[in-house]
């Protein structure tokens, strides 16, 4: 459990205060034939997006420039502004398939990595591909 540190005692009991972001931001880049990404805070290196997942990130990072070189993806389980929306359709293999919201129609699979960041897969997830910062190196940014 990540904790602010702020623990205090009521009675007999320790409380803890859990953080829980809302939004979360990982910087995918084209490695070995598809995007992968990068996440100390969670020990991933390298974690390959693949089956469909490819796809829907080609078509969400098309207006943006060396994308290849990395990217920052922005993703909730809320919604929020310019959002990209992937529909929860079926669980499969410990991972969970994910459908664009908009025509035409690409389905993805998200492995169990996404456990990493929410306790259970969320129904829909929304995401929103940007440039990264100018004067950024590409991976690892934070």
């Amino acid at each position: 459990m990540v904790t602010d540190g702020n623990q205090f005692k009521k009675g007999k009991m320790l409380m803890t205060t859990q953080i829980k972001n809302s939004i979360f931001e990982i910087h995918p880049y084209w490695n070995g034939g598809t995007w992968v990404f990068d996440d100390d805070s969670v020990g991933l290196v390298r974690e390959p997006f693949v089956a469909g997942m490819p796809e829907i990130l080609d078509s969400m990072v098309k207006n943006i420039k060396n994308a290849e070189k990395g990217f920052r993806l922005i993703f909730s389980a809320t919604p929020f502004p310019e959002a990209y929306k992937l529909i929860k359709i079926r669980e499969e293999i410990g991972g969970n398939w994910y459908r664009t919201e908009n025509k035409p129609y690409r389905e993805g699979w998200l492995c169990p990595a996404l456990a990493n960041y929410f306790p259970e897969a969320p129904n829909n997830i929304y995401a929103k591909a940007e440039e990264l910062p100018k004067g950024n190196p590409w991976w690892r940014v934070w």
